[in-house]
């Protein structure tokens, strides 16, 4: 028996491969622009530095609270 054009049982197959290359390309998209648009990684802010150069030993106390307070500022 002879399938007509277009008919068959891998006529399903066509449709099915269109959806899987779209797919595809609009995930690959998705990855490319979320790497390239990815936040830039949270630097430490300049308390935190602070604190960790007093724990290292690197500041005295007396140093590390007088830098604390120029930071803070006066309303603190």
């Amino acid at each position: 028996m002879m399938w007509g054009y277009g008919v068959g049982p891998w006529t399903w197959l066509g449709p099915l491969m269109m959806i899987v290359f779209w797919v595809l390309v609009i995930g690959g998209v998705a990855l490319v622009l979320r790497a390239w648009w990815r936040p830039a990684s949270r630097s430490e802010d300049a308390l935190e530095i602070l604190e960790r150069r007093y724990a290292s030993g690197e500041l005295s106390r007396d140093e590390y609270f007088a830098m604390r307070q120029d930071l803070r500022g006066p309303s603190r």
